[in-house]
């Protein structure tokens, strides 16, 4: 394409707005120019972008001005005050916070499940939650066949899922406990070395995590089915990168676990690591700089009718955020909404 777009990363000095730029770099998005937009404290700070360095600019109102699309990934509270303002001058937001994932009318996309999705936005789009993005890029496929009545889910989420600080306090304690030293903790509530977290997001009344209600409810939006039920259990692992998740789907007709990989094996996406027998199957290291969405294990439960049981593994800051966002933004440019 030789026309190109004018867009603007919000969070660019992030984990995931990074990313964001180095997927636009990799995936060849045709930009004409880009603005990298991060809070007063981070302006002046140089990102690169296609061997040139770019001048990270402070986020105000008149940021949009002339922007043709513009990525998100500073928090919900930017994106409530920022994306409204920047839709309302024309540019089209892809937004990977919560701010809007549940707004019935802001599209919620998975562009390998529910690309239709988008014809019908109003310059805001919501990039899921990372641990449920690789989930139904995994179901969508028996979905599609039988459709899913219920799904048990507990994930084992990364700490870049948290942002940078958490990937450095992870290095730091690493460092600290090898050389003898005491192990110190900001980021979560307690050490996150040698350890598993049963704790992301805040919880709630019903005992629940956020992130754990996040899953169902954006499963079925997604899926556009709010008949499913989902109960999930979602825990913090000392990994940098790649969320790991195992899901007991129960679906509303049979399907045989052969039935279940051929369908996953064609399923867009996926990558299927499926032979236990030879030690392989999904690792968040082997996932870890991919953009696909890693399916193994598959196996029937024998404690109920039509229950398949998968390990899904993926790299949460690209597939389940960065490019997943950039994917978004090429289906808008391919269908032609999103003004070139």
């Amino acid at each position: 394409m030789a026309e190109g777009l004018n867009v603007a990363v919000v969070g660019a000095t992030g984990a995931v707005g990074n990313m964001m730029i180095k997927v636009l770099e990799e995936r060849n998005f045709p930009v004409s120019s880009i603005k990298l937009l991060a809070s007063k404290r981070s302006a002046g700070k140089k990102l690169s972008f296609r061997g040139k360095a770019v001048d990270v600019q402070e986020l105000t109102e008149d940021s949009f001005d002339g922007m043709d699309l513009a990525l998100f990934s500073a928090g919900a509270s930017v994106s409530r005050k920022f994306a409204p303002i920047a839709a309302s001058r024309g540019c089209v937001v892809v937004d990977n916070s919560s701010a809007f994932r549940m707004d019935p009318n802001v599209p919620l996309v998975v562009p390998e499940v529910n690309p239709k999705a988008l014809k019908n936005h109003k310059n805001i789009i919501a990039n899921p939650n990372c641990s449920t993005i690789q989930m139904v890029v995994a179901l969508k496929p028996l979905h599609d066949r039988v459709g899913i009545k219920r799904i048990v889910v507990t994930t084992f989420q990364a700490v870049s899922g948290t942002g940078q600080k958490a990937i450095v306090e992870l290095e730091e304690q690493v460092k600290a406990w090898s050389q003898g030293k005491p192990i110190e903790k900001k980021v979560y509530p307690h050490q996150i070395l040698f350890n598993c977290l049963p704790h992301i997001g805040s919880f709630l009344d019903n005992g629940f995590t956020e992130e754990e209600m996040k899953m169902l409810n954006e499963t079925r939006k997604i899926f556009d089915d709010p008949s499913i039920e989902v109960c999930a259990t979602t825990v913090r692992v000392p990994v940098f990168y790649g969320h790991s998740e195992s899901v007991n789907v129960e679906l509303k007709g049979p399907l045989s676990v052969e039935e279940v990989r051929e369908l996953l094996e064609s399923a867009e996406g996926v990558r299927m690591v499926d032979n236990p027998s030879a030690a392989q199957y999904p690792l968040p290291i082997d996932a870890a700089g991919s953009d696909l969405t890693f399916v193994g294990r598959i196996r029937k439960d024998p404690s109920v009718e039509n229950g398949i049981v998968m390990w899904i593994v993926a790299d949460n800051i690209r597939k389940g955020a960065a490019t997943n966002a950039v994917q978004i933004a090429e289906i808008l440019l391919r269908e032609n909404l999103l003004k070139k």
